[in-house]
């Protein structure tokens, strides 16, 4: 009884093996089909424990061995170091100051980008808008004054006498007596005596424009230059007429406009009824510091009297009497 049930017992025994190994083969069969459609081999196991990098090495990203990558599974956050951070996209320049800053180009304004008007008047600045009728805080001093446009009857006797009393003048002249008279500037501006600027072609200036008054300006000041003197900022309008408009465009053409305090009336001459004594009387009547006395180097048209030219010495005498020194109207630019 004993042999047959131990052959009975490894009969069961084999089975049973063939059994399981069946079982094993198709587990292996079934493993083997399946994990290729799940997802390709990997190189190796990403680790899941709680203190694992899950960043690729720099060779890989690109990026700086400090810097961790997030996990693909949570959303990028921006980065904390700068005070945008966080905020809106913001467009160059990120931090806008409250108030502009202008580019540091050159002005022009300027500008002259905006147009930065007129250039700084060569004179001082309380004399602009004036048509000056005395020299401002002269003291004691007469300035004297010699108009030039028509013709040069009394200029040898005016500068004669100039030079015998040691007193210096100011002479305005327009472009177009020193184009006739090209010598006459040279004689002036050799003997000390200051120029100055009349216009072009003596023409009322109320009833011209920008343009013509700077044409007239312009003009005699290129005229005068070329014939060796320099006007330059001492004008004086034709027949005194003037406004507050073309005192204006001549300030902004560089000129301060020089008035007078007294005008000698000379140029009437005798057939007006003017003699040398009442030129004088006339002048020393209106005696007060800082005067400017207008008197004319031409002659009368009608008589050809140079009553100006006659009444100079006792002028001058009759003011030197009375305490008084004589200055040109550069005076008037002092500071």
């Amino acid at each position: 009884m004993t042999e047959p049930l131990r052959g009975d017992a490894r009969r069961r025994m084999a089975a049973a093996a063939v059994v399981l190994a069946l079982i094993v083969l198709a587990i292996v069969l079934a493993v083997l089909l399946k994990e290729p459609a799940e997802s390709p081999p990997q190189p190796a196991a990403p680790s899941t424990s709680p203190g694992a990098s899950t960043s690729p090495g720099p060779a890989a990203s690109g990026a700086s061995p400090s810097t961790a990558q997030p996990s693909p599974s949570q959303p990028v956050e921006p980065s904390t170091e700068t005070p945008e951070a966080g905020q809106d996209p913001v467009q160059p320049p990120a931090t806008v100051p409250p108030v502009p800053v202008p580019p540091s180009a050159p002005d022009a304004g300027p500008g002259p980008a905006p147009d930065p008007g007129p250039p700084a008047a060569p004179f001082p600045s309380a004399l602009l808008g004036q048509d000056l009728t005395a020299i401002p805080n002269a003291g004691r001093v007469v300035a004297l004054t010699f108009d030039a446009g028509a013709n040069t009857a009394g200029l040898p006797k005016i500068l004669s006498t100039l030079s015998a009393k040691g007193v210096t003048g100011t002479f305005f002249l327009t472009g177009n007596w020193v184009e006739a008279n090209p010598g006459g500037v040279g004689q002036i501006v050799s003997a000390g005596h200051r120029v100055a600027n009349h216009s072009m072609t003596h023409p009322g200036f109320t009833g011209l424009d920008g343009t013509q008054i700077a044409r007239q300006v312009r003009g005699a000041e290129q005229t005068i230059l070329a014939a060796g003197g320099d006007p330059r900022p001492l004008f004086r309008f034709p027949f005194g007429e003037r406004d507050a408009r073309t005192i204006a465009a001549v300030n902004s053409l560089g000129y301060v406009a020089v008035r007078w305090t007294v005008d000698t009336l000379g140029w009437k001459g005798t057939s007006g009824g003017v003699t040398a004594q009442a030129v004088a009387d006339r002048t020393l009547a209106a005696l007060e510091p800082g005067e400017i006395v207008l008197m004319h180097i031409g002659s009368n048209p009608d008589d050809g009297s140079t009553l100006d030219a006659d009444a100079l010495p006792d002028i001058i005498d009759r003011i030197s009497a009375a305490g008084y020194g004589f200055a040109t109207l550069d005076a008037l630019l002092a500071p």
